[in-house]
């Protein structure tokens, strides 16, 4: 069968790495690290300095994205630890979470090796633009609200839990298209767009941004272009992704930690008097018809049509918090049971202030409670983008 979902355009190798507190404790007494090494957190160029970047986002409660100037530092962080490898980048993640419930999509893939070739699903089509295997595995460091860190004088308890992911990925960097996606990608009803967030070289994105405008314009007219954002690694590059694909793109989707670096200053998910505002400032910064935020409390869909997504929003809401439970291995029934959880209560009277504000154009739904303890924190972003264009593709509803 052909795929009606068509999701690009990075992917990568993924160290999950089981958090041990014991473990960064030991570095932080063996490389004299300091409270106030804290206070900033600048360039990555080793070991050192990873410990210290991720002491310093666990103790303001905030995830993120970051690049290595090495990749040595990211294998011998990983090596201290026990280690699952998976998959990464928006694009096979959501193609992941998709097939669990029954719907194929096709792929656009940077990088090949034999764990990518393990782990991506059956059911469906890939295309790679690389023609030989390499591997640039990405770090994701994940903990759950309550982890502690104790050593010297630093005392942290994380506020809530997240994941921080690091990188060092020539093949993402490069981003090099693959013609013959774009081609199958005609027949699909949703186009993912995702991944530029790793690329370094202002006039090489511009090349390939580009390159893709030409593939998204020969795209036929009832092709819906997702657009999913990510933390980029040099923040001057995330405007030049707006400004070149704005107009093409149907639906602009972020999380809240990608909101405050739009608009500049820190919003509470929880404050529907400051996402109306931050929604207001976004609209004018991404002139898109549909934007989209999904946050651990509740998902929202503003624009002039925004009620139409309804669905989309549900699925996705109930796709991310099945993996949040249960990680990639869960099945449909899984997924159907998410769906019947009780309402997140922050999330609901988030999105009953958002409707007593008479907010035009927001359909916002509140995500699930989750009873289980031992959840995965990364990814969710991606199962969300996977559970929202299942709906949008038409595919397994």
């Amino acid at each position: 069968m052909r795929e009606t979902a068509a999701l690009g355009l990075g992917n990568n190798v993924d160290y999950e790495i089981k958090w041990d507190a014991r473990v960064i404790e030991s570095l932080v007494n063996n490389y004299a690290i300091k409270s106030r090494d804290l206070e900033s957190v600048g360039p990555i160029r080793s070991e050192r300095d990873l410990v210290i970047s991720t002491l310093g986002y666990m103790q303001r409660g905030t995830g993120t994205e970051r690049y290595v100037e090495d990749l040595k530092a990211i294998i011998d962080l990983s090596d201290r630890f026990e280690v699952v490898t998976t998959i990464g980048g928006t694009a096979p993640r959501a193609a992941i979470a998709m097939s669990r419930i029954g719907v194929p999509a096709s792929v656009h893939l940077v990088t090949m090796n034999d764990q990518v070739r393990k782990l991506m699903p059956r059911d469906g089509s890939w295309y790679c633009s690389s023609a030989t295997d390499s591997a640039y595995p990405h770090l994701i460091v994940q903990y759950e609200k309550g982890a502690c860190v104790k050593a010297a004088d630093i005392d942290i308890t994380a506020p809530t839990s997240t994941r921080l992911i690091y990188v060092n990925d020539p093949d993402n960097e490069t981003m090099r298209l693959e013609p013959r996606f774009f081609e199958n990608a005609r027949h699909a009803r949703v186009f993912l767009v995702s991944g530029f967030n790793a690329m370094h070289d202002g006039a090489l994105l511009r090349a390939r941004l580009s390159e893709l405008v030409r593939f998204l314009d020969a795209l036929p007219d009832h092709v819906t272009v997702f657009y999913e954002d990510a933390c980029f690694h040099d923040a001057a590059l995330q405007r030049v992704v707006v400004d070149a694909l704005a107009s093409r793109i149907d639906v602009f989707s972020l999380n809240e930690d990608e909101v405050t670096g739009y608009v500049g200053e820190r919003v509470d998910p929880r404050d529907a008097g400051s996402m109306q505002a931050a929604l207001g400032k976004l609209h004018g910064l991404i002139p898109v018809p549909t934007l989209v935020v999904h946050t651990r409390y509740w998902a929202l869909a503003s624009g002039g049509d925004s009620g139409r997504f309804g669905a989309a929003l549900r699925r996705g809401i109930a796709m991310a918090a099945t993996r949040f439970r249960l990680g990639d291995r869960f099945t449909r029934e899984d997924f159907e049971r998410t769906h019947g959880l009780p309402d997140n209560g922050e999330g609901r009277r988030f999105a009953q202030e958002i409707a007593r504000g008479g907010e035009d154009g927001v359909c916002c739904l509140p995500c699930k409670t989750i009873e289980e303890k031992n959840v995965t924190t990364v990814g969710l972003g991606d199962a969300f983008v996977g559970g929202f264009l299942s709906a949008m593709s038409g595919a397994g509803n």
